[in-house]
């Protein structure tokens, strides 16, 4: 009977370091978006400071394990086999539910799922035992630890109101303060910025963060949190006086140092914060076992009181969890995902946009529009003016910088410092507080107030953070419907269930990198197209020929995939070449938004170089059009189960993707080699493609009229024939003004 649970032991340690992986990969976006973003040191600096900070916070977390042991349930009324199911069903939930949202791109919060599936599990095994007792639904209250329950959920929601209001009111002070311009501000002004920060981040970290780790004396901890006001004033004096002789006297940017100091901060209140979520039930478990396993009472008579007690953590474990935390962060794309949805949702400029509007965030843009006119309206123009003039820009560039910073340094700092104070208060607390919740909402409040959220993007911000969001009340409905579910199972399944289970989790996970791996390889192949950023028509000349063998490349899959979709009758393929032409539609409609940018960079002596930018655009648009019929059409007749196409129209139609691939490939090398006496050549071929498609009409015609009985068929087919002769005249027509523009520019 011991060697089950010696498996679930080694089952939950090999999940606990799976967990910390997808973890840390969801949670990096925590600590890295606002020095990503900002782009005030390298993205290496960041790390290593980063790395620094997990590794300090690991050796503080271990106040924060009670929660896993104690704070959801009452260990009590548990025997030992239940909590080991309990714990199983809790694990193979978190990392399955984890990877997930990892593999989507959204940020979801370790706590909230951790805290719910604690829940889920602990609340049907209550029921279990209610029912095998034959007792009432009413007495669950005896199992759950209610009040404690209630206490975390209730924090982790109030946190996200919290962290959106003061991020919000903290950075539009700051900013009214400070304007766009902060670094032509007196020295003194930075001074008492860095002195207020950095004293913040000292007092919640150094004191509040490293206590647990037993690094500073006991007697100064005491003393600190006994003359709070004279440590604080104490700190801020110091701080000020230190970030003065930095700024004005070594000529260096406090603002760098605030956000290295908050992006450590930051990091060390995660890994001491979010820790428990990843270990803390392998650690719970452990405990578990050493208290049965020299028991000698069955595990199904052996209470699990001893859980409630204090147990001291294992400082080894904690540095060990901490290490792979770190190797994580340093590897893992998923993380580098995750933080692209926060920062471009945080973005000051225009970026392409992720999510696309709904009738919610419409009607909430619309409705605060409304209300900043009526507030407008009341303040005094004196103050408004001031308040606009805070709020410029501090240089008009039209133009933007593909390696431009998404936010200035002013708006990381804020997100820092307001976000670890918040999170080591919680910390300080025991309360498990979401760090996801709080660092998303704190950096999509300062974006608010930073007016980052214009007329041009603010419907689809809110979008964006309002599909976030609901994923999080998601993550908290699954977690707890699935940890339940899994926990019931195991009840039932016993240890063949257990083990199953374990495997199948594992399976999944690694079904879901090669998945994921695959996707990375096909996405390195097909290289997105390139955004004009040159000042001259040679320059344009040259990137558009990328584009536009990019374009034809893509086109040649894209046609020949439906067409072999169609022949095979296969929904899933014509299903993906249905998205790949919604991608590169996309694509399209990305270079078409940057045209006001493009216009704006251009030189004097090469504007009518933008007549030529458009024109090309226009007809890869048409491209588009073209391959989105013939790939909507094909999967519309397929997925309603209608007749086949003949062999003989199948056959045709290979002939047409044959030569017209042929010719394809030849445009797309010839571009890539910059080979324009072949672009000339090839446009020689125009009849001869045309001649082919037309011949297979006039077949189609013929058979039509003496053979043909499905209408369906016939309408698809004839379809396909024509929009492949516009096809090949919109490729024709952009081969020709390449063609042209070149000859003029020589």
């Amino acid at each position: 009977m011991e060697n089950i649970y010696i498996f679930m032991i080694a089952a939950l340690a090999i999940l606990a370091i799976a967990d910390l992986v997808v973890g840390v990969s969801n949670d990096a976006v925590n600590f890295l978006n606002s020095a990503i973003g900002s782009k005030a040191v390298t993205f290496k600096t960041v790390m290593i400071v980063a790395s620094v900070g997990i590794a300090f916070g690991a050796l503080s977390s271990s106040g924060m394990m009670e929660v896993a042991r104690k704070g959801i349930f009452d260990p009590s009324q548990f025997y030992f086999d239940e909590i080991m199911i309990i714990f199983m069903a809790v694990m193979i939930t978190d990392i399955i539910l984890l990877d997930i949202f990892n593999s989507l791109g959204m940020p979801t919060s370790t706590t909230v799922s951790i805290v719910f599936e604690l829940l889920g599990a602990s609340v049907v095994m209550s029921i279990i035992k209610i029912s095998n007792n034959s007792d009432s639904l009413a007495q669950i209250g005896e199992y759950i630890n209610t009040d404690k329950a209630t206490e975390i959920i209730l924090g982790i929601l109030l946190s996200v109101f919290i962290a959106f209001t003061i991020g919000a009111i903290i950075q539009f002070l700051t900013r009214f303060l400070l304007t766009f311009n902060f670094e032509k501000k007196p020295s003194w002004i930075a001074a008492v910025f860095g002195g207020i920060a950095v004293s913040s981040i000292s007092y919640f970290i150094i004191i509040k963060g490293l206590k647990g780790a037993n690094i500073l004396p006991p007697e100064f901890s005491s003393w600190a949190n006994d003359n709070l006001i004279q440590f604080l004033g104490a700190n801020f004096i110091l701080w000020t006086a230190v970030s003065w002789v930095f700024h004005a006297i070594l000529k260096q940017n406090i603002y760098k140092l605030v956000i290295i100091l908050g992006t450590f901060a930051l990091a060390m209140a995660f890994a001491g914060n979010d820790l428990v979520n990843f270990i803390g039930v392998p650690m719970a478990a452990y405990n578990s076992f050493i208290a049965w396993s020299g028991s000698g009472i069955l595990p199904s008579a052996f209470s699990m009181e001893q859980l409630a007690e204090k147990v001291p953590t294992q400082p080894i474990l904690l540095l060990v969890a901490g290490l792979i935390m770190v190797l994580t962060l340093w590897f893992s794309k998923k993380a580098r995902r995750v933080v692209k949805t926060s920062v471009d949702l945080s973005r000051q400029d225009e970026v392409k946009e992720r999510f696309k509007p709904n009738w919610v965030s419409q009607h909430l843009v619309r409705g605060v529009i409304i209300a900043n006119t009526g507030v407008n309206k009341i303040l005094p123009p004196k103050l408004r003016q001031s308040i606009n003039k805070s709020f410029e820009p501090s240089t008009v560039a039209h133009a933007k910088a593909s390696d431009a910073p998404a936010f200035d340094m002013v708006r990381a700092a804020v997100n820092l410092v307001i976000a670890s104070v918040l999170i080591s208060v919680a910390t300080g607390l025991k309360l498990p507080l979401s760090t996801t919740y709080v660092t998303f909402m704190v950096a999509m409040g300062t974006s608010l107030a930073d007016r980052a959220w214009g007329a041009e993007s603010a419907v689809y911000r809110v979008a964006g953070v309002l599909n976030v969001i609901s994923g999080w009340f998601l993550t908290a409905f699954s977690a707890f419907t699935a940890a339940g579910i899994l926990a019931y199972l195991m009840y039932l399944g016993g240890n063949i269930a257990i083990i199953g289970l374990f495997f199948l989790a594992i399976a999944m996970l690694i079904r879901n990198y090669l998945s994921t791996k695959k996707k990375n390889k096909e996405a390195k192949i097909e290289e997105d197209l390139r955004k004009a950023e040159s000042k001259t028509i040679s320059g344009i000349i040259e990137e558009s020929a990328d584009n536009i063998a990019k374009t034809i490349i893509r086109t040649d899959k894209i046609y020949t995939g439906t067409l072999k979709g169609l022949a095979k009758n296969k929904v899933g393929s014509l299903r993906k070449s249905r998205a790949t032409v919604e991608k590169l539609n996309e694509e399209i409609d990305e270079l078409r938004n940057n045209i006001f940018y493009f216009i704006k960079n251009l030189e004097e002596t090469s504007v009518r170089g933008s007549n030529f930018y458009i024109e090309i655009l226009g007809y890869l648009e048409d491209i588009t059009q073209s391959l989105e019929y013939i790939a909507k059409v094909s999967y519309k007749h397929v997925n309603n189960n209608h007749k086949p196409l003949r062999f003989n129209q199948i056959r045709d139609l290979q002939e047409i993707d044959n030569k017209l691939c042929d010719f394809l490939q030849e445009t797309a090398q010839a571009f890539k080699d910059r080979n324009y006496n072949k672009i000339e050549r090839l446009l020689g071929r125009k009849q001869e493609l045309y001649g082919h498609v037309t011949d297979k009409i006039q077949k189609q015609v013929e058979r039509t009229r003496s053979e043909e009985s499905s209408p369906k068929n016939t309408t698809l087919y004839f379809g396909l024939l024509l929009e492949t002769k516009d096809l090949i005249e919109e490729i024709m027509n952009l081969l020709e003004l390449y063609n042209t523009e070149h000859k003029r520019s020589k």
